[in-house]
């Protein structure tokens, strides 16, 4: 548990965004319409620029149609991707 506190939870999050993205064949575009966000929003987020609240975050897993809890799995960091 510690280990999570110590790496940047925004460029998790983002990473995880981006991967699950790539694994559904949607572009930035498509979830940031599926978000009600813009395009922008969601490339900062995957680059973790952006502070997603808990309803982003929420809103973002449903885009992606995964459970919030795997947008902050470790294990992406851990592969170096």
């Amino acid at each position: 548990m510690l280990s999570i506190l110590r790496m940047d939870i925004r460029r998790l999050l983002g990473a995880n965004m981006r991967r699950y993205r790539l694994q559904a064949g949607l572009s930035q575009e498509a979830v940031a319409e599926r978000m009600g966000v813009d395009r922008a929003y969601v490339s900062a987020a995957e680059r973790g620029l952006q502070n997603l609240t808990l309803l982003k975050v929420w809103e973002a897993a449903q885009a992606l149609e995964v459970r919030p809890a795997a947008l902050l799995d470790e294990s992406v960091m851990k592969d170096g991707t």
